[in-house]
């Protein structure tokens, strides 16, 4: 595997943050600030470095590399597999003619794939559309709970307006991107981690319907909620960021944690970046700084377990809300990652509004919020 990184700031032009030479058809991750993916001539940009790549672009809170998190910035990372083969499929949840069905996306997108020596896919996805939760559970029923899926819904820093994700065109709305990985040497290893502690008494969501939670113990969620902010409330919806849910489901077997996007003051609801059933049982989560960069750590340490070879590759996806937290001190969670890997493997990926990977020790994908979710890939 052969990795050239580059990054542009603001109006700059692209610079290399590794040594320069030549790639052949390289899979192109271009991850980056939303207005710069829409400005006209980024896409020729790219193109130009990389006439014979594979170019994938995916708007984000925040692109990471082991050099910095940056916001006003796009940044390339380039790779050449030399032993592995991909395949890029793509979807559009935005269709005039059909409602939105975000299940049905999934199930179709990973259904384009030939099966035979699929080892893994990664998902670059429209984060303002789609449904996170239904688009993993239509994937993982495509796969039969048995491929490894990880990846997120792009960003658009904390303004949540819109964002833009593409491949081999220019970066716009409603677009998922699949990249599926074939390769008998081909070796994959993932581990999420949150870092967040519950407080407050366990509630019972008593009305709810897809990601719109409206009551817990049949009182209106939102008036529970701002009662637990206090002051804080009327920070909402953008404090809401910082105390997410932690929702159990109704057998108790699995609890995930649920950001909170918006608020409904005419319904008296709460918008959630992924669904939330009745009968499961929520709880509101806070954190701290060390809390965020020791998870970041563990995760590390926990997908770095199940290899066998050294990683080459690091794609690191991390929740905006966790970025809100760090704060000026966002890049330590980085650097507890590199710390744990070492510095052969090359670091990429990005802020995002919805992280997609398995739990731990499991295959089938599902949508996390305020979590690291870091894939290791080597040939």
């Amino acid at each position: 595997m052969k990795t050239i990184q580059l990054k542009k700031i603001g109006t700059k032009k692209f610079e290399y943050l590794s040594k320069e030479f030549t790639l052949n058809a390289p899979l192109v991750l271009v991850f980056g600030n939303r207005f710069m993916l829409q400005d006209p001539n980024i896409y020729n940009e790219v193109r130009e470095l990389f006439k014979d790549g594979h170019l994938v672009f995916g708007s984000t809170s925040g692109d990471i590399t082991s050099e910095s998190v940056d916001d006003n910035s796009v940044t390339i990372t380039a790779i050449e597999f030399e032993k592995s083969e991909f395949l890029i499929k793509t979807a559009n949840v935005l269709n005039s003619n059909v409602e939105i069905d975000s299940f049905k996306t999934g199930h179709e997108l990973i259904s384009k794939f030939p099966k035979e020596g699929l080892k893994y896919v990664f998902i670059v996805s429209d984060g303002s559309f789609t449904n996170g939760s239904q688009l993993t559970k239509g994937m993982n029923a495509a796969t039969k709970d048995n491929l490894i899926i990880t990846g997120a819904l792009c960003g658009d820093a904390a303004r949540f307006e819109t964002t833009v994700s593409s491949y081999n065109e220019k970066p716009k709305e409603g677009k998922i991107v699949a990249i599926g990985f074939y390769g008998e040497t081909l070796e994959v290893s993932f581990a999420t981690n949150g870092g967040w502690t519950p407080f407050g008494p366990e509630r019972v969501v008593t009305k709810s319907k897809d990601n719109i939670l409206f009551e817990l113990d049949d009182k209106a969620a939102l008036d529970l909620y701002k009662t637990y902010l206090g002051e804080k409330s009327k920070e909402l919806p953008g404090a809401a960021l910082l105390y997410p849910l932690k929702v159990k489901s109704a057998d108790e077997k699995k609890s995930i944690v649920r950001t909170i996007l918006n608020i409904n003051e005419e319904e008296n609801s709460m918008i959630l970046a992924g669904d939330i059933l009745e009968k499961s049982k929520v709880q509101l989560m806070m954190t701290n700084v060390d809390s965020i960069v020791n998870a970041a750590e563990i995760a590390a340490k926990q997908a770095l377990e199940l290899r066998k070879n050294k990683p080459e590759l690091a794609i690191l996806i991390s929740c905006i809300g966790r970025k809100l937290v760090l704060d000026q001190r966002v890049e330590e969670e980085v650097e507890e990652v590199i710390e744990v890997l070492g510095k052969d493997a090359t670091i990429c990926g990005f802020y995002s509004y919805g992280e997609i990977a398995p739990f731990n020790g499991e295959n089938n994908c599902q949508l996390h919020n305020q979590t690291i979710a870091i894939t290791l890939i080597s040939e």
